[in-house]
């Protein structure tokens, strides 16, 4: 089964754990996933103040700069997994270096 990891935390904390051990820990998630041939797809992505949110009310659309929901924590990025079921999945998301400052919300991925 495919789950979505949205991996979340606060932002100002970034600069933080974004060192060499920091790194060094996340390419370790990385390439032990990348070895047992369960990550489909890994994206950071850019702060949340580079964000454009849309919404259509009335045909209108209406644009935010920023996040819609103004929040401490931001989602940082987000990996697609396939394994056997959702303690595979907790198990890859309790491994993620993020998961000790932030959270990672695990979401099955629909099939058409």
């Amino acid at each position: 089964m495919r789950y979505l990891l949205l991996i979340s935390a606060d932002e100002s904390r970034v600069d933080d754990v974004v060192d060499g051990d920091g790194l060094r820990a996340f390419r370790a998630w990385l390439d032990d996933l990348l070895a047992r041939g369960v990550l489909t797809a890994h994206e950071g992505l850019h702060p949340s103040h580079t964000a454009t949110t849309v919404r259509v009310r009335c045909d209108e659309v209406l644009l935010t700069d920023g996040p819609f929901i103004e929040a401490k924590d931001q989602i940082g990025g987000f990996a697609i997994i396939e394994v056997a079921d959702l303690d595979a999945a907790i198990e890859v998301a309790a491994g993620h270096p993020a998961s000790r400052f932030g959270q990672i919300e695990i979401r099955p991925v629909r099939t058409p």
